[in-house]
């Protein structure tokens, strides 16, 4: 699947099955996110991949707007270095594996990490050092049905040439 069809085709799933993803998978997965461009190539990123049971209903517990992530077979904690640039190189790298789990046929929703309440739990769950920060939660698995994507405003109403415009 090339990127166009995949940024198209990408949309948020909270209903997972229980079939585990291959290890090879998440770890394509994981990859394209480490692979994703960052500010003077600092790379501050650590991910945290989370398969085991237990844990990621730890995760959904403490998140309580990822719920769903206890019954995702795998979630990634996506953290960064307290750098000047580290929420835009981990959404950058986040958007990456949510993208590249679309073309590998997985299903994915984030869940908001940075400034939330639960981050510092989060921390202390995934035993991270205090000099990182929590920037994402990812939920990937197979879908336990069929989803309909949301419907996307039209570009007709987002764009805008020059300077801004009101619809």
């Amino acid at each position: 699947m090339d990127v166009l069809t995949a940024i198209a085709a990408r949309h948020s799933t909270r209903s997972f099955s229980d079939q585990p993803l291959p290890r090879d998978v998440l770890e394509r997965i994981v990859d394209a996110g480490r692979l994703g461009p960052t500010a003077s190539n600092v790379q501050p990123w650590e991910f945290i991949v989370v398969t085991d049971r237990e844990r990621r209903a730890q995760l959904a517990e403490l998140a309580s707007n990822g719920r769903f992530m206890a019954d995702a077979p795998a979630c990634v904690a996506v953290f960064c270095k307290d750098t000047k640039y580290y929420l835009e190189d981990g959404c950058i790298a986040s958007t990456n594996m949510l993208l590249a789990a679309t073309a590998l046929g997985v299903e994915s929703c984030w869940v908001a990490g940075d400034k939330k309440r639960y981050c510092e739990a989060v921390s202390r769950l995934l035993c991270v050092p205090a000099a990182y920060k929590l920037v994402s939660l990812l939920a990937f698995g197979y879908a336990k049905g069929i989803e309909d994507p949301s419907v996307k405003r039209p570009l007709s109403e987002a764009l805008h040439w020059e300077k801004f415009r009101a619809g």
